[in-house]
């Protein structure tokens, strides 16, 4: 049907973890092709699957390639580097080869543009599939994960950068949404055999980035190149700054300039047993919140989300 391709990797995480670091690094693989944005429409296809109809019939696969560059026109159009994205001949292209369900169709995208750029293995980053990951698994039983895990702390900063985005105006609130990525995350990846799952701090990747990344090319397979390390720098201004310069080894623990001392206390009072426990020594005695505190966080972050709406 095609070309030999390599498990899929998948980078995932939550958002403001250094994910999108990791993914240029990883595209700079000689074997490894990584779109350079976020696909988003694995889980909303796959999870609507029974509504394309029969996948055997071309008209049935263009409509899920409608709907995929409807949920991610922007990524479709702009992040693939090894093809141009055209529904008709796609479509003609995946029937021929007998593309008759939703993973075999988002692998052949995959696959195509792997090839097209010269790679022989694909991968996708997209941070909330950290979620979902026995879904994806369901779509691609040889998939692998990283698990790329960074100080909530510092999480915190670069959510309150983008507050509008995330939706998160307040400490409190910004430590249940890193811990709901990160334990929901590990508490899936430990149900993962070794071979599958792999969790990488942002932190070592920065000090310690040989030895960072030999572990993670151990864990799928590939061999070291050290133009992972020096890796193909991004050229679009909108793109996360780091990914346009070299690694910046002190790009780490810029919350002990930066936070408050009563946004520590919310922070490590909320989640601060998971930071322990991922190697973030704590900086309060991070006792548990009282319930009030803890309603009034969630009930100012929710006023902000509705005041912004407005």
């Amino acid at each position: 049907m095609t070309a030999c391709f390599g498990q899929p990797i998948f980078i995932v995480g939550a958002p403001r973890s250094g994910t999108t670091l990791l993914q240029y690094m990883l595209r700079s693989h000689p074997n490894i092709s990584l779109p350079t944005g976020e696909s988003h429409f694995f889980i909303p296809l796959y999870s609507n699957r029974h509504t394309f109809g029969d996948l055997s019939q071309k008209e049935n696969i263009r409509r899920v390639l409608e709907a995929m560059y409807h949920q991610s026109s922007e990524f479709l159009d702009t992040d693939l580097h090894g093809l141009c994205f055209d529904i008709d001949s796609l479509a003609d292209e995946f029937q021929h080869q007998g593309r008759d369900t939703i993973p075999a169709i988002i692998a052949g995208l995959y696959e195509k543009n792997a090839a097209g750029e010269g790679k022989n293995r694909w991968g996708d980053k997209t941070p909330y599939y950290v979620l979902h990951m026995p879904t994806i698994l369901e779509m691609f039983p040889d998939a692998q994960f990283i698990h790329l895990i960074r100080d909530g702390r510092d999480v915190l900063l670069s959510l309150f950068g983008r507050c509008h985005d995330f939706g998160v105006y307040n400490s409190y609130y910004g430590a249940r949404y890193w811990e709901q990525y990160v334990a929901t995350g590990q508490h899936l990846g430990r149900q993962l055999a070794p071979d599958q799952y792999l969790e990488v701090r942002y932190e070592d990747l920065l000090a310690f980035p040989e030895r960072t990344v030999r572990h993670i090319l151990n864990f799928l397979g590939e061999p070291f190149d050290p133009a992972v390390i020096h890796f193909r720098k991004a050229g679009e201004a909108g793109k996360t700054p780091l990914v346009q310069r070299d690694l910046q080894p002190k790009n780490i623990a810029k919350w002990r300039q930066r936070l408050k001392p009563w946004q520590l206390w919310l922070f490590e009072g909320a989640v601060g047993s998971l930071l322990y426990s991922n190697g973030y020594p704590l900086a309060t005695k991070a006792r548990p919140l009282p319930l009030p505190v803890r309603l009034l966080g969630r009930l100012h972050n929710n006023w902000k989300r509705r005041w912004r709406k407005n």
